[in-house]
């Protein structure tokens, strides 16, 4: 029982010393690991220093680099400039020796021209003389000829004959001259009197024009009122304009069922109106076929000029076969190249698509 308390007690003595073994421990542990903390944030502010400094010798490099190589560059314009001025230095040591060369060819030449200037004037005193003794043979031979002349009666006989031929011409070509002036005299007549008639045939035809003009008038004041104000219809200028799409299906030449009220009321207009033109005012009715810019190639139509001709005359034949006389109409396409509207917005088609009514002068 002595031996257990014993070992009891001593038991109880060893703990506490344990405990401040494992605190040391831990205090020493926590000690180390801020001193490796605190080595690792050092060690990290120098790594970054460093890094830095590697940056900014990295960028003096590339400075150093850049200059190096506009040096370079210097240097080879310098060497290239040196040949080129040394070339331009030999060029012109040549050309000096050319033109001493020269120089002395041309003191050459000029000696050369001194003695041929020299050798010209003995020349020319020689010809001088020469023409001295020309000239007193001429004037020998000269009154030698007078003498001759004077001795030749049939030559002054024949030259009294001619001046007498000379002087017939020249009553001729007077009389020529005369009957020249009246023929201009009677063609500047014949112009006055062609101005006249043409002023008075143009007056002529001005007053069928207005005649004409007034017919149309009526004309289309009576189409204005028959058809009314009806959308796709309008009058321009001295036209009467129809949209297709009032008349024709897209892409087809054949007349509407329903268009056909319309054109039979036009044609009576134009049977009646016809009784009351007089007969000496040769007029027509045009009809004028207009398609858009939209190009068209069909079976039936291969091109726009096509569609637009056929157009026109389905209307005419249609007009026939309601009574107005054939030789009172005139059927003209003209495909999409006389637009009303010049732009490609889809009213601007619309309009440019129409057939066209004018009452004109053959």
């Amino acid at each position: 029982m002595p031996a257990l308390a014993r070992r009891n007690r001593h038991r109880s003595d060893i703990w506490p010393g344990f405990v401040d073994a494992l605190a040391s421990l831990l205090m020493v542990i926590i000690f180390l690991l801020l001193v490796f903390v605190l080595a690792q944030f050092f060690l990290g502010e120098a790594l970054s220093g460093r890094e830095s400094a590697l940056e900014k010798l990295d960028k003096e490099v590339a400075e150093l680099v850049d200059l190096l190589a506009l040096e370079k560059k210097s240097n080879a314009n310098l060497r290239g400039d040196v040949s080129r001025l040394s070339g331009e230095l030999q060029a012109s040591i040549a050309e000096t020796d050319r033109l001493k060369l020269d120089v002395e060819n041309g003191a050459a030449e000029i000696t050369r021209l001194v003695g041929d200037v020299v050798k010209l004037e003995a020349l020319k005193s020689q010809l001088e003389a020469d023409i001295g003794k020309l000239a007193a043979q001429v004037d020998d031979k000269s009154k030698a000829l007078l003498a001759e002349q004077e001795l030749s009666e049939s030559a002054r006989a024949e030259v009294a004959l001619l001046n007498r031929q000379t002087a017939e011409l020249r009553d001729q070509i007077a009389a020529l001259n005369k009957a020249l002036e009246a023929s201009e005299a009677k063609a500047e007549e014949q112009n006055a009197q062609i101005v006249s008639l043409g002023k008075r045939l143009n007056a002529a035809l001005a007053s069928k024009v207005m005649e004409l003009s007034a017919y149309r008038s009526e004309f289309f004041g009576r189409l204005a009122k028959i058809l009314g104000a009806q959308e796709g219809i309008e009058i321009v200028g001295d036209r009467f304009v129809f949209q297709s799409e009032l008349l024709f299906e897209s892409g087809e030449a054949r007349i509407n069922v329903g268009a056909h009220e319309q054109l039979g009321r036009l044609a009576e207009h134009i049977t009646a109106l016809q009784d009351q033109i007089p007969e000496d005012i040769d007029w027509v009715l045009r009809v004028d076929g207009h398609t858009d810019r939209v190009p068209i190639k069909t079976a039936a139509f291969a091109s726009n000029w096509e569609l637009s001709t056929a157009r026109a005359i389905e209307v005419v034949k249609f007009l026939i076969a309601q009574g107005v006389p054939p030789n009172r109409l005139v059927a003209a396409g003209f495909g999409e190249y006389q637009p009303l509207s010049r732009g490609a917005t889809p009213e601007a088609l619309l309009r440019n698509r129409r057939i066209e009514l004018k009452l004109t002068q053959r």
